[in-house]
């Protein structure tokens, strides 16, 4: 198992509330933070063709986030919301990892729940969700 991902209060409650104005388009951003413990959500517009089941985060919108992010900590990962699915990755999602030694966090609408996955290079590794 990877090591777990911590949550600030805010960034939670900003991630969740994010994922339900979104919904039923999936929603996408940026993780920072440092040591571990995620302190900021950025978002970043969903470009993907079919934004009801896949996401895209916007290029140019993504280098400003993790700028923003990089200036005051450190790029911890990304998140996206599966607004009709499960809190595991697609095979889409699998396919598209490109981040390696990053946070990928879904948050599943239908089950209310985040989950964390550390990805290798090669493979998801799925990992506790905190939150202080």
């Amino acid at each position: 198992m990877a090591p777990p991902l911590s949550f600030s209060r805010d960034a939670y409650d900003s991630l969740l509330a994010h994922a339900r104005e979104g919904a039923p388009e999936e929603i996408c951003g940026v993780l920072g933070g440092s040591d571990g413990v995620v302190r900021s959500t950025h978002r970043v517009p969903n470009v993907a063709d079919i934004p009801r089941t896949r996401y895209e985060l916007d290029p140019e919108e993504q280098l400003t986030a993790i700028e923003a992010v990089e200036s005051d900590g450190e790029l911890l990962g990304f998140y996206h919301s599966h607004p009709a699915g499960p809190p595991e990755p697609s095979a889409t999602d699998r396919a598209r990892a490109t981040w390696a030694d990053a946070y990928y966090v879904i948050v599943s609408l239908p089950e209310e729940s985040v989950t964390a996955w550390y990805w290798t290079g090669e493979e998801f590794v799925a990992t506790d969700v905190r939150v202080e």
